[in-house]
């Protein structure tokens, strides 16, 4: 499997964990997927994605140039304007989004029925506790 030793502990420099770190980022995949059908200005972009901050969508769209993801594209003019695309690396990123997204679409109701009742087995144990 990808970088793990005969032990089974994922390597320091693993390459798979440079990914697993790109794709674990919630606003990473969801800024890639609102680029998939073109170049959009931050505007643009705030408006396909709910809940995102302007300084959390700038952090995640300069991460995602500084990892050859987003390409930004900026034009002269009164007033400038910037626009950011996906770049043929950012493309390869698509499928396996897609995949976790529909992963999610199918489970998410037992992932929700799983932290309902850790929550409620938590509030039972802390009253057990109190109670001691």
């Amino acid at each position: 499997m990808w970088c793990v030793t005969s032990e089974p502990v994922f390597l320091a420099d693993c390459r798979a964990r440079l990914a697993f770190d790109l794709l674990g980022n919630t606003w990473n995949c969801v800024v890639l997927w609102a680029l998939r059908h073109g170049p959009r200005r931050p505007g643009q972009l705030r408006g396909r994605i709910g809940g995102i901050s302007q300084k959390v969508l700038t952090e995640t769209l300069r991460r995602l140039e500084f990892n050859g993801l987003v390409a930004r594209r900026s034009y002269g003019g009164s007033p400038p304007r910037v626009e950011y695309e996906l770049t043929a690396l950012g493309r390869t990123l698509l499928e396996p989004i897609d995949a976790f997204g529909a992963w999610a679409f199918e489970h998410g109701d037992e992932v929700m029925a799983a932290q309902d009742d850790y929550a409620r087995d938590a509030s039972a144990r802390d009253g057990q506790t109190r109670e001691a």
